[in-house]
């Protein structure tokens, strides 16, 4: 079996509250920010990349704030985008498929209903469409007629101890990625659960496609992980509190998953 590493990047933070990251809201609502990560997968001469986050111009349209360029987080890790062979897009909304231009070698993996939901008549409802950017959707298709982008459809492998899996719910298309590493499978769960709390309280977030799939993504996770601790999700600051910085000058910026 093929051993990895996995780390979190936090490329930039959103100041909200809690009634804003569950349906229905939160009966006691306060502060509950939001953080945003890029995973790198690394191990057996590989260095796969999840996820690609947004760049300045959609921080400044959506009122975000980067910490840390993605790009810069790479390089922290001795890892130059242009270089980067494998992307994993877990689904195609602004914050996970931004910047994909960095990435001038890559091929893409996306599942094949991700693309459909995203060119497709759900689109065309405002609701629906708000969480993508339509340059980032373009550009996408762009590399599918280049031959940059590989479909998956449902579960596959990318590599031997890195595999692809649907599960839906926040999107049609979402997928989670199952990594092999030294303390057993790990699940970046991606959006299938923005926060700890999400898939703990079963409470899910408030965009979502299907409610029901949302549910059985969080089962599907935690069926494919070693433990409910194995499972990382998508957005939670408390990731780079319960995970240990690979390096002391990287604390507060990557932190070490496997």
């Amino acid at each position: 079996m093929s051993i990895y590493e996995v780390y979190a990047i936090k490329y930039a933070h959103h100041a909200r509250s809690a009634k804003e990251n569950f349906l229905g809201g939160d009966p006691h609502d306060g502060p509950m920010p939001m953080d945003y990560f890029v995973w790198l997968i690394r191990g057996e001469g590989r260095e796969i990349v999840v996820d690609t986050g947004f760049n300045a111009a959609v921080a400044a349209k959506r009122a975000r704030r980067i910490t840390l360029p993605v790009e810069e987080g790479l390089r922290l890790m001795q890892v130059e985008a242009a270089a980067v062979k494998d992307v994993v897009i877990t689904h195609l909304h602004y914050d996970h498929v931004g910047n994909f231009d960095l990435f001038a070698q890559a091929t893409f993996h996306l599942q094949d209903l991700e693309m459909r939901y995203a060119t497709g008549r759900c689109m065309t409802v405002d609701a629906m469409r708000h969480a993508y950017e339509l340059e980032d959707v373009v550009g996408m298709v762009r590399r599918v007629y280049a031959g940059r982008v590989r479909f998956h459809d449902g579960d596959g492998e990318l590599a031997p101890g890195v595999t692809l899996h649907h599960v839906g719910g926040h999107t049609l298309g979402l997928q989670i990625v199952r990594v092999a590493t030294r303390r057993g499978w790990v699940v970046l769960a991606s959006d299938a659960s923005h926060f700890y709390a999400n898939m703990e309280e079963q409470r899910p977030f408030p965009l979502v496609y299907n409610v029901g799939d949302m549910v059985e993504g969080w089962r599907r996770a935690h069926a494919l992980a070693d433990s409910p601790a194995h499972v990382i999700p998508g957005h939670d600051p408390l990731v780079t509190e319960r995970y240990p910085a690979p390096a002391a000058p990287l604390q507060g910026m990557v932190v070490r998953l496997d």
